[in-house]
């Protein structure tokens, strides 16, 4: 069988060790070398180029099934030092009750990390996801339903982790007391602040597009991105406001090539939400999430009156 290989940026260090046992099983192997940026991204089209009539997927659980090619998800989990948890306890000694939330390589700690906070007196909520993410308590960068669901029945949210692209996320969606504990870099910080940031940012991108006549509606050919249908609505409600709206298709948003559209005005996101949460400031003009568009819709029309 002719398989097609795909991993995460932190797991291609891998690549040609596990090409090689899958070889030894009597496979041809093909190794994606392009960026990997989620459970959603699944090289499909790489696959079907080169004849594959499989994909391996590692590093992430399974996000969407795909009809016309096999799809194997491969979890990679990371058993990391919860001797941190015990220094989390001062800063989360005002908070009763409270949510934790994780990445999938991370799953399989969360009843350890549960059990310790109950030990020392917690009440621990896990959170569903809202369907994109597979298990309970586990968040992606486009579904922080584990976190947001909760929201009004916990004090605060604490995040076990590396970095800070999926705990942001969920703290844009919720209102109480967000804590990230990075057990790799020895270190536990409020994202509070992140919060009131995003929001007056929003509120700036809005204003600014109040004068956009032309938008760009951006249209991800990725698998687990594709929404091609919300774009026509988004286009039929500029027209409907007397706005121009252009859909613009790619795989990979090239932000130098967008930033040379000079006619576009403003920037509307279909594809992978946090693109208009963390890539705004790598664009001339405003970027807008369809919520904030509406938004902006709302206060154009009210001017206009």
């Amino acid at each position: 069988m002719r398989i097609l290989l795909q991993f995460p940026e932190g797991l291609k260090q891998h690549a040609v060790e596990y090409a090689k046992k899958i070889e030894k099983e009597g496979n041809e192997v093909i190794i994606s070398a392009s960026p990997s940026f989620g459970a959603c991204d699944v090289a499909v089209d790489e696959a079907k180029a080169v004849g594959a009539q499989k994909i391996i997927h590692f590093g992430h659980a399974e996000f969407i099934h795909i009809n016309d090619i096999e799809v194997e998800y491969v979890e990679y989990s990371i058993d990391a030092d919860l001797s941190i948890l015990k220094e989390s306890l001062e800063m989360l000694k005002e908070y009763k009750k409270i949510n934790v939330v994780t990445t999938v390589q991370h799953l399989k700690q969360l009843p350890s990390i549960k059990e310790f906070y109950e030990k020392n007196g917690k009440e621990v909520i896990i959170g569903r996801p809202y369907g994109l993410a597979k298990y309970s308590g586990q968040i992606l960068g486009c579904d922080v339903g584990s976190a947001a669901t909760v929201d009004k029945e916990v004090d605060a949210h604490v995040y076990f982790g590396g970095g800070l692209f999926h705990p942001l996320g969920a703290v844009y969606a919720t209102k109480k007391p967000f804590l990230s504990i990075d057990p790799f870099a020895d270190k536990m910080l409020w994202l509070d602040e992140y919060r009131e940031k995003r929001k007056k940012l929003e509120k700036g991108l809005i204003i600014k597009s109040l004068s956009a006549k032309n938008f760009g509606i951006l249209v991800s050919t990725k698998v687990g991105q594709y929404n091609i249908e919300l774009a026509k609505i988004i286009k039929e409600k500029l027209e409907k406001n007397g706005l121009n709206g252009f859909i613009l298709v790619a795989n990979t948003f090239d932000f130098d090539s967008l930033n040379n559209m000079l006619e576009i005005d403003a920037f509307v996101n279909t594809a992978c939400p946090r693109i208009a949460t963390e890539d705004n400031d790598r664009l001339r003009k405003p970027l807008l999430s369809p919520n904030m568009l509406e938004e902006m819709l709302k206060i154009k029309a009210g001017k206009e009156k």
